[in-house]
């Protein structure tokens, strides 16, 4: 399906259309705006109005019918926001007091797009939440006032409906999808009290008793919520701003699960580090997370926070799942080299490896085969432009602005859902007139004195394959009931019993010595005089002994975890670093 508005471009050059593929043309029956000064624009949710400020007015035309519909004296506005049935549009311009230090004209405006008239203006000083929310039906319509969330109904905004009063609700987002609307509300901690997300169906806010849920935690200062797309669950994304261990300069990032039934969870990330991206798949009953220390992990998770797929490690820092939910695509964009990994999340099969360099942005197209990446300034200020791909890997269309010019924006004209039908994934790239953008690895850095010898491959990190962490076949996903799981343990410990006996028996009188024995039986106390040395020795020995425990287990028949596998492997340097230690004495 080809779309007649399909691509907005805002830059210094002005703001015009691209029709989507195969075409890639500028649309004439937009007509270019060529001021240097457009600030803001916005698609309606279904995409059939569009509105923009270019620095003089406010403009908003029938994207079907190429028709100017209104035009609003409002050259400052810096940020615009369509209700989802596009009754209402809302306009913000920057807050300024007047200079009797009294307080400002108001800055956010509501108009009513049938009439053209202003129906209700407001203060809102900051920029960040600066727009309402609307339920997807428009009969409720919420905003933040001095920690405190206003619900109107029916657009009628001289009357408050409803108030959520809490403590300080910092932040609040509501759920998408049909009746009853459901709010997410957020309130930080203060004087050793944890922060806490609660969850209410609206208009049941008669305290704490009447929440669907409630999720306390301590460490957070800022927290993100995502609502999944059937309203069901929350994922929460708790962020400190400083990490207090100094293991990162990122702060330190929770991710916890509230669903709409009362249920909460700590979601388990198997690799300590930031949390970059949180995801959720259109399906509503799986969520994908990137995590980790770089290399960084991606997870997709079911609904009781159980790892579904592991993607492995890999140079990645976001999650875009298609429209469709059919195809995820996983990258790394910003301070990473733009490669990105495009799968098949049905089957779990990689499609392509395309790489975007320089990307500052990304977006699915509505109809789910098509993505576009962009460079923009102020984010980037040279090398500016687009590309278009399919997600197989092909570049369909690639445009570069002059070096002395700039690219602000690109957007996506949306559909509603069921507009385009999902389609079978392919492997095989479509065919493209321009080439696969596979730029090469840049050389490592080399000593001078090094390079006249051969080059020698070596890797920091050891990437982690992909794997399945669904049960196989033949196993049951059923839970296990506590008895079951008490004579499971009970088995499994007689069982290794039995193997040990058998083994000794085998064995003899003989006792063979473990690294660990030897070490202990031959190695007299003693101190080097350091207390530094001795401190260290001490560790090593602890940690010597903690291995020896491990391997213990294993032979007993227990499943170690990953992490306890690598301490294992970690044995014989320990033991050389302990030797040398020593061997200063």
């Amino acid at each position: 399906m080809s779309c007649l508005f399909p691509l907005a471009v805002r830059g210094s050059e002005g703001l015009y259309m691209v029709n989507g593929p195969p075409s890639f043309t500028e649309s004439v029956a937009f007509q270019r705006d060529s001021g240097k000064n457009c600030k803001a624009v916005a698609f309606s949710k279904d995409g059939s109005l569009f509105a923009w400020c270019n620095g003089e007015k406010v403009n908003v035309v029938n994207v079907t019918r190429a028709e100017l519909l209104h035009s609003f004296d409002l050259a400052k506005t810096v940020c615009l926001e369509f209700s989802p049935k596009n009754n209402v549009l809302a306009t913000w311009q920057a807050y300024a007091a007047a200079k009797d230090g009294t307080a400002g004209m108001p800055n956010l405006q509501l108009h009513d797009l049938r009439t053209g008239k202003c129906l209700k203006s407001f203060v809102q000083k900051k920029m960040q939440n600066w727009c309402p929310c609307w339920a997807e039906d428009e009969s409720i319509c919420a905003r933040n006032v001095n920690n405190e969330v206003h619900f109107f109904e029916n657009n009628n905004f001289n009357t408050i409906a409803n108030k959520l009063h809490l403590q300080k609700v910092s932040d609040f987002v509501l759920s998408s999808g049909a009746q009853p609307t459901k709010v997410a509300v957020y309130v930080p901690g203060s004087k050793g009290a944890p922060s806490f997300v609660r969850l209410y169906q609206y208009p049941n806010f008669g305290g704490p008793q009447s929440a669907l849920a409630n999720k306390s935690f301590f460490k957070a200062d800022k927290v993100t919520m995502l609502w999944n797309k059937k309203a069901t669950a929350v994922l929460v994304v708790a962020s400190t701003e400083v990490d207090k261990s100094g293991a990162s300069y990122y702060g330190e990032q929770t991710l916890h699960y509230l669903a709409a039934s009362g249920e909460s969870a700590v979601v388990q990330l198997p690799k300590n580090g930031p949390i970059y991206d949180v995801a959720w798949s259109p399906n509503s009953v799986e969520f994908c997370a990137v995590y980790g220390f770089m290399p960084a992990k991606a997870t997709v998770f079911n609904l009781k926070c159980d790892p579904v797929f592991d993607f492995g490690t890999g140079p990645r820092n976001a999650a875009y799942y298609s429209p469709h939910g059919h195809i995820l695509v996983l990258a790394g964009f910003g301070n990473l080299r733009g490669q990105m990994e495009v799968w098949d999340v049905k089957n779990y099969k990689l499609i392509s490896k395309p790489v975007a360099s320089d990307s500052t942005y990304f977006a699915w197209c509505p109809d789910g085969e098509h993505i576009v990446t962009a460079t923009c300034a102020p984010r980037l200020r040279v090398g500016n432009g687009y590309k278009i791909w399919h997600y197989t890997g092909s570049v369909l269309r690639s445009h570069e602005v002059p070096a002395d010019q700039e690219l602000w924006q690109v957007l996506w004209q949306p559909f509603l859902d069921g507009v385009f039908p999902e389609r079978a994934v392919r492997y095989q790239a479509v065919p493209s007139e321009l080439p696969r953008a596979q730029p090469g690895p840049a050389p490592a850095y080399r000593p001078p004195a090094l390079r006249h010898r051969p080059a020698t491959s070596s890797k920091l990190h050891e990437d982690e394959p992909p794997q399945n962490m669904k049960p196989q076949l033949g196993g049951s996903d059923k839970p296990v009931s506590k008895i079951a799981l008490k004579n499971q343990r009970k088995h499994e410990a007689k069982k290794a019993a039995k193997q040990e006996a058998k083994a000794d028996a085998h064995q003899g009188p003989a006792q063979v010595q473990t690294p660990q024995n030897i070490l202990q039986n031959t190695v007299p106390a003693m101190t080097t005089g350091d207390p530094e040395v001795d401190k260290k020795i001490k560790n090593l020995k602890k940690k010597l002994k903690a291995i020896e425990q491990l391997k213990e287990q294993a032979a007993a028949g227990k499943q170690l975890e990953k992490n306890q596998v690598e301490k294992i492997q970690k044995e014989a340097a320990l033991l050389k670093e302990l030797e040398n230690l020593e061997l200063g004495v």
